[in-house]
């Protein structure tokens, strides 16, 4: 649950760009439900900043230092009124103790998967049952595996370095080239991602390199729906993309679940 509290904490932005479409769907939920929010493994404040230039009350949690830094230079940065629609809160999703309730809670980018066993899930959902108000709202979503690819031995798994991303440190001015390798393990449900940050000097040759491990446990669909069910969340909608298309398996799982009554 530590990861990105490292030194790839500041390259956290130029890689993690999100999902096509998150923030918007997130917005439009919350424009139904109104505020307070509670957005869970805020990072960076990628989603939690623009619900809050939204004219939305919301508190972001993470227990990753680094990140926090991040998001707290970021946020000192904006206008008065949207800095004080937002609090940011060192904790883990598998127990918050905000002595509140709030009509949303927010699990965006796949945040769910750094929870590595059944209890910790279930820990992390009860968790969220009990900070939602009656009725209250739980939008996230989760990678969907494509087990026929991941069978085949397609590019996306396997030993093959993908060229990630390309971005300028934000220190160095120079280039830095991502690249990365994933491994899935279908017996345990987790995907090992390797990461090789290289940093290149004028010439193109590398001056510096950086190795980050990364672990993320997927669930299928009826698991998940039976984990929330279980916890006391009923499944409202269960999308294929941040469009609402239907769900279809090996893409993604975007779920709407409400706080049972």
């Amino acid at each position: 649950m530590q990861q990105f509290d490292r030194t790839d904490a500041a390259f956290y932005d130029f890689i993690a760009k999100g999902t096509p479409g998150d923030v918007d769907f997130y917005l439009d939920e919350i424009r139904k439900t109104g505020s307070p929010v509670l957005e869970l493994g805020c990072g960076t404040g990628r989603v939690m900043i623009p619900v809050a230039e939204a004219a939305h009350d919301v508190v972001g949690l993470d227990r990753a230092p680094a990140m926090l830094e991040i998001a707290r230079t970021k946020v000192a940065k904006l206008r008065e009124d949207v800095r004080a629609r937002i609090q940011i809160v060192a904790g883990d999703m598998r127990d918050i103790a905000l002595g509140r309730r709030f009509k949303m809670v927010l699990i965006p980018y796949g945040a769910f998967m750094h929870l590595m066993t059944i209890e910790h899930q279930r820990a992390a959902l009860i968790s969220v049952r009990d900070h939602l108000e009656d009725g209250g709202l739980l939008v996230f979503n989760i990678f969907d595996p494509n087990l026929e690819g991941i069978a085949a031995g397609s590019s996306y798994s396997g030993q093959a370095l993908n060229r990630l991303a390309e971005f300028e440190d934000p220190e160095t001015q120079n280039k830095t080239v991502v690249w990365e390798t994933r491994n899935f393990d279908l017996e345990r449900q987790v995907v090992s991602i390797y990461r090789i940050f290289e940093e290149l000097d004028d010439n193109g040759v590398v001056r510096k390199k950086t190795y980050t491990p990364l672990e993320l446990r997927w669930s299928y669909r009826y698991e998940m729906q039976h984990l929330l069910e279980l916890c006391g969340l009923e499944v409202d909608a269960l999308y294929g993309d941040f469009d609402r298309g239907p769900y279809k398996p090996g893409v993604e799982q975007v779920w709407v679940a409400r706080a049972a009554s």
